[in-house]
């Protein structure tokens, strides 16, 4: 056997796959990155999209369409990506939340559109009753988990004190209306609910006897359907971080739009998994 057939081969080899989906190539320690990617490539309309954007645009959608294509044949690489996002040191370990809010804002308005959701923040006087809406975008919204690594935090209580009003006690804030510092009313509403929620649980808190961040290792109960309003969420993807906050490892957990079963992406590992979801959920994706 000549050495071209043994190099053909071997490439081949390289890119046998008994799942149905293909890995990334991880160049250093970029798992953050993969995970996403992995969860943009997996959300339907969001591939639709980035399929029909022009090879022209100037944005990072033409990159995203060519990793796309190549993941649909075999494991793909993201050198382009990971240079187009400014990432000079592949060996930093990073965050996931952070590089899927920054691979959203570099593409286009009508690809990123299913993910941004509308808050209404909302401040009360206590005293004369008038209030102040100040609105603003979300591609995220960041739920604090709290307790001990014994117990499970429900991710539902989670959303509803993160919505829940807030009397600000102590801290007075200027009332156009009285003319002078008033104790308020603090209150978050979604007033546009966008056609994917992503949630990010907010497992890290500073501790001030260690001093430093420490996290909390606690069993995360993630609902497979969440309502909002009108709205129901079908929960889709998550994606687990495990370690700390300098050292550790990201993968996503994918429920297919394609075959229904639910898939581990491991970099360059891709296996099909059973309808039980890791507990450790850094982020709950979900679709309206």
């Amino acid at each position: 056997m000549n050495r071209d057939r043994i190099k053909v081969f071997k490439e081949k080899l390289d890119n046998l796959t008994i799942s149905d989906y293909h890995g990334l190539h991880s160049p250093g320690f970029t798992c953050y990155l993969n995970s996403v990617l992995q969860v943009l490539f997996m959300t339907e309309n969001f591939r639709d999209a980035i399929k029909s954007c022009s090879e022209n645009s100037t944005t990072i959608d033409r990159h995203l369409k060519r990793l796309f294509a190549d993941l649909e044949k075999s494991t793909a690489q993201t050198h382009n990506i990971t240079r187009k996002l400014g990432i000079t040191d592949v060996y930093k370990q990073c965050d996931a939340a952070e590089y899927f809010q920054k691979i959203l804002s570099l593409t286009s308005p009508e690809v990123s559109e299913i993910f941004k959701g509308e808050l209404n923040h909302k401040l009360t006087c206590l005293c004369c009753k008038k209030s102040h809406d100040q609105k603003s975008f979300f591609w995220i919204l960041p739920i604090v988990v709290e307790g001990s690594h014994h117990q499970t935090y429900s991710m539902v209580n989670g959303f509803n004190v993160f919505f829940k009003r807030e009397k600000m006690c102590g801290d007075k804030i200027f009332c156009n209306w009285c003319q002078k510092k008033q104790e308020v009313e603090f209150v978050c509403e979604i007033t546009q609910n966008p056609q994917i929620l992503t949630l990010l649980l907010k497992r890290f808190s500073f501790d001030h006897r260690r001093k430093c961040y420490v996290k909390l290792n606690c069993k995360v109960d993630v609902p497979q359907t969440l309502h909002i309003k009108k709205c129901r969420y079908e929960l889709y993807a998550l994606v687990n971080h495990f370690g700390n906050l300098t050292r550790g490892h990201y993968t996503a957990d994918i429920k297919s739009f394609e075959t229904g079963e639910w898939y581990n992406f491991n970099d360059q590992i891709v296996e099909m998994v059973s309808d039980s979801i890791s507990s450790y959920v850094q982020e709950g994706i979900q679709k309206c």
